[in-house]
């Protein structure tokens, strides 16, 4: 290995454990408020070292980084074990030798064809670090399953953004330390701004999510319902609110256990996503009920919906752990309300109590219907 690795492997080094230091707080709370797979802000010096390190220095910086986030910011939190820090550090080397493995392919096909370097070479190091980020989240989504900890996988277009925005970043740092190495420094103030704003995105989520569910909470949900009011007042248009109350929950969780009830909230809360459109809002309101907010739709739309809603509920089979061992859950049925504006009320307030009024109504008639109320 020649002298100027050395000394880049070195720069890479000291930048990596300044900025953990600079920003451990911020990664502290970070983890503090999500139990799921994400990404980090070291990925940044690990491709930056992908780029112009050996493929041994690169593994070396990658332990040295994880060694520190550990020592600094896991251990003191005692959230993660030291071998799922192991665990996790070689998932990030087999992605950087994977993407170290698509640069020195792509540099040899570049020279033998003599493509243009400034036309090539951007576009080997972007597919090098597609495929440092699909090989991640593969292994660790891979581990995560092995491990029964799918629910910790998620795949927002939010978590690649920031892993995108920090390989781009590293390919600048490589840039930097191979033509003018002072001005690397210059990838800290950045990268310090974007980690505060990742945390104070969660924190805005957290603010306004269910936790148990991921579902709007009641504040956040209210919130977007009188927001809808309001441009459906002003547009002279229609919208629908249900109000979606599981039948006979308090049995589910007496006969399997409340950890069960809850996996039973996730499926319901899953199947809201799946069925329902990108701008509808669905939300929990406690315990087994909740509302579902439905712009821009007719009155039978709404019904419909409500109607689609109520059938997949009753095909929804909950595999749950109980004391037993895993149990399926199956035969679940839910009581729906339907208030629709203007016709069941002109205010929030009024169509929240005439869709609640609805779903007393389904559970006196029998439970597991539809029900629509008009003031």
């Amino acid at each position: 290995m020649e002298p100027r690795e050395w000394w880049e492997f070195a720069a890479l080094s000291v930048l990596a454990v300044l900025q953990a230091e600079a920003s451990r707080r911020i990664e502290k709370a970070r983890r503090l408020i999500t139990r799921a797979i994400h990404g980090n802000m070291t990925s940044v010096w690990t491709f930056a070292g992908v780029i112009v390190l050996p493929p041994i220095l690169t593994g070396v910086l990658i332990t040295v980084i994880y060694g520190h986030l550990w020592l600094r910011v896991q251990r003191k939190l005692g959230t993660r074990p030291e071998h799922r820090v192991v665990f996790s550090a070689a998932i990030i080397i087999l992605s950087a030798y994977a993407s170290a493995g698509v640069l020195a392919v792509g540099t040899f096909l570049q020279r033998m064809n003599g493509w243009p370097p400034a036309v090539a070479l951007p576009i080997i190091v972007i597919i090098a670090a597609l495929i440092f980020i699909v090989v991640n989240y593969l292994l660790a989504a891979m581990a995560a399953v092995m491990h029964g900890r799918s629910g910790h996988i998620i795949v927002a277009g939010a978590e690649f953004a920031l892993e995108i925005a920090t390989l781009c970043l590293g390919a600048l740092a490589a840039l930097a330390l191979d033509n003018v190495p002072y001005l690397i420094v210059l990838i800290l103030p950045p990268l310090l701004v974007l980690h505060r704003a990742v945390l104070v995105k969660q924190l805005e989520e957290l603010a306004i999510t269910d936790q148990k569910t991921g579902l709007l909470n009641a504040t956040a949900w209210h919130e977007a319902a009188r927001n809808e009011l309001s441009r459906a007042a002003r547009q002279s248009s229609g919208f629908g609110v249900l109000m979606v109350d599981l039948d006979y929950f308090k049995r589910v969780n007496d006969t399997y256990g409340h950890l069960a009830g809850d996996e039973v909230l996730k499926a319901i809360a899953r199947m809201l996503k799946e069925e329902l459109r990108d701008y509808d809002s669905p939300g929990r309101f406690g315990g087994e009920e909740f509302a579902v907010l439905i712009p821009d739709s007719k009155p039978t739309d709404v019904v419909t919906t409500a109607e689609r809603l109520r059938k997949r509920v009753t095909e929804l089979e909950v595999l749950a752990q109980t004391e037993n061992g895993e149990t399926l859950i199956k035969n679940l049925s839910a009581s729906i309300g339907v208030a629709i504006y203007p016709t069941s009320g002109t205010t929030l307030e009024q169509l929240m109590l005439t869709a609640d009024s609805a779903v007393y109504t389904a559970k006196s008639n029998g439970r597991n219907q539809v029900v629509t109320l008009s003031t």
